[in-house]
């Protein structure tokens, strides 16, 4: 289901206003892009506060209703306080139904305990990459990717390019080669561990 919230058009500009409307609970913000102009806004600052908590706020095509008139909008940009827990100021991007959109998705990691490499060999997993920078059609945008972690074995990785995507998704490479989205590594104490033992052996022998 599409998350929508409200706005109001914002008339009053400048730094002085922007803190009067900040201490009186409202959200500066921008929605900008497209053929239309770009459009200061005021929102809610506790409604926006609890949304940004929200995963699927951030990579999600949104529904922004500007008195009255709704439009279609992804999350760009989160300008927040330096100590206090309050957002300052807040940027949507208009997209359209027919046009491609890019945007970090968030990874979602299964069978991490189950797999050899945690199972049997002892491992840990650690997971190099949070978030995959994807480009579909709006009506393709997942919230989140699934990496499977079932069959990593001990000393392995799972690179960007196993990754399963939706129907419609593709990645967005920047340099080359094809990053490691996690990978099973010994503990350090079990190889401290092991170094030792064998180096108890040899002196044995």
């Amino acid at each position: 289901m599409q998350i929508e919230f409200k706005a109001v058009k914002r008339e009053l500009q400048g730094s002085s206003a922007s803190r009067r409307l900040r201490r009186e609970g409202q959200l500066p913000g921008i929605v900008y892009g497209g053929e239309a102009a770009a459009q200061p806004i005021l929102l809610d600052h506790n409604e926006l506060f609890h949304l940004l908590k929200k995963e699927a706020f951030h990579a999600s095509v949104l529904s922004i209703d500007i008195d009255g008139a709704k439009e279609t909008v992804l999350l760009r940009d989160t300008q927040w306080h330096a100590y206090k827990p309050q957002v300052m100021h807040i940027d949507f991007q208009r997209v359209k139904a027919g046009e491609t959109i890019h945007l970090k998705v968030p990874l979602h990691f299964i069978n991490g305990d189950e797999c050899p490499a945690v199972k049997t060999g002892g491992c840990i997993v650690a997971h190099v990459l949070t978030e995959l920078d994807v480009e579909c059609l709006p009506s393709n945008l997942p919230e989140f990717i699934t990496v499977d972690l079932a069959a990593l074995e001990p000393g392995e990785s799972i690179h960007v390019s196993q990754v399963v995507l939706p129907e419609g998704v593709s990645t967005v490479h920047h340099g080359e080669g094809d990053p490691v989205v996690a990978s099973a590594q010994t503990p350090r104490g079990s190889v401290s561990a092991q170094a030792e033992g064998e180096e108890g052996e040899e002196a044995a022998e």
